[in-house]
């Protein structure tokens, strides 16, 4: 595990998606009472899993959007009998018991913030804000993929999913915003939050300036 900010872990995985390295950021969070929340699943080693259970006794697993679906299972699996949670809807997806991320679990209350993006219905995405660490953690909001990309990753990432810059909207999460009104109070929320640092689901950490880049990125999308 990769320590960030006291308290705040991150894991990185492969994933490809029509050939195409996106990765995958497990986030831990370490609150104070010395219990874990674990954001996004991963097919999660043994050695994994005691680095994780080294930082603290995991008592959350999250995932925090409808299409972030592809290793719950493994997930649940690897930490069994730990509340699962997730968007509305998400157990419907899985097939198996999943509580709401809102409201959140009132241990969170002083540390955790839990932040709905209104709007996309297709997606439900929550962002959570680990507030002693100003750290935004995302799932497929924003991508921050290697400006140095090439190939194959940088024509796809161009030319179908719609990146010009990084970090950036994709072209697929856009055409999933149904009501832009309510997506735009969700994001005057999120930058009324207090952070700095953003900790994307696919790419690059993003250790500063996030929320200008965050503001950038939805700009670009023509959505703020």
């Amino acid at each position: 595990m990769n320590e960030i900010a006291p308290g705040l872990w991150t894991l990185r995985y492969p994933l490809s998606v029509l050939g195409t390295g996106h990765g995958r950021t497990v986030t831990v969070i370490r609150l104070n009472s010395g219990k874990l929340i674990v954001h996004s699943m991963a097919p999660f080693t043994s050695a994994d899993i005691a680095a994780i259970r080294s930082a603290g006794e995991p008592a959350w697993l999250l995932e925090s959007m409808l299409l972030h679906d592809t290793y719950a299972a493994e997930g649940r699996e690897a930490f069994p009998g730990i509340p699962f949670l997730g968007p509305p809807g998400f157990g419907k997806v899985v097939e198996f018991p999943v509580k709401d991320l809102i409201p959140a679990p009132q241990e969170w209350n002083e540390e955790i913030r839990v932040i709905r993006l209104a709007g996309a219905p297709k997606l439900e995405e929550h962002l959570i804000l680990h507030r002693p660490s100003r750290t935004l953690i995302l799932a497929d909001l924003i991508f921050n993929f290697p400006a140095s990309e090439g190939g194959w990753d940088r024509f796809f990432h161009r030319h179908i999913a719609g990146f010009h810059r990084y970090p950036g909207m994709s072209r697929i999460f856009k055409w999933c915003i149904s009501d832009r009104e309510a997506f735009r109070k969700s994001l005057e929320e999120v930058f009324a939050s207090d952070f700095d640092r953003i900790i994307p689901g696919h790419g690059e950490l993003i250790e500063r300036n996030g929320k200008v880049l965050l503001e950038r990125a939805m700009q670009d999308a023509g959505l703020w």
